[in-house]
């Protein structure tokens, strides 16, 4: 049976960029580190998996920053989808927030968020995501 969840990426912006996010327009990502809140209620692992593919088709907000950015970490709780507003508001606290961006299905103001380190995702208490028995 799949797992059904709320994932963190924590996201590695090597040099800044500037980016057109769909509907969102052009946004300015600076270097550092991000963390994008998500949820996936069928196949939890696969949705990891798909964030950490090079090779996919461009569907959510997300996947245009991946194109050149880097996943350095995820972690995950095996929680229902209301989780995944509630894991936001917490990020949103201690984190800048990128305006509008992954929450297109909520009213967050964001589900993705400029942070100063891993420990800002860390204090959550999720679980750190392994494939094929290794840490990302």
């Amino acid at each position: 049976m799949s797992m059904k969840g709320v994932y963190v990426l924590v996201i590695e912006v090597s040099e800044s960029v500037d980016l057109v996010i769909g509907s969102l327009g052009r946004i300015r990502f600076l270097r550092g580190l991000y963390a994008y809140v998500g949820s996936a209620q069928n196949g939890l692992e696969k949705r990891i998996e798909r964030h950490l593919s090079d090779d996919k088709k461009v569907f959510w907000h997300i996947d245009y920053l991946l194109d050149c950015a880097k996943v350095v970490k995820v972690f995950y709780m095996e929680e229902p989808k209301s989780f995944e507003c509630a894991t936001a508001q917490m990020l949103c606290e201690t984190a800048q927030e990128v305006a509008g961006f992954g929450c297109s299905d909520c009213r967050c103001g964001a589900h993705l968020f400029r942070i100063k380190g891993i420990e800002t995702v860390m204090k959550l208490g999720m679980e750190e995501f392994c494939t094929h028995g290794k840490a990302i």
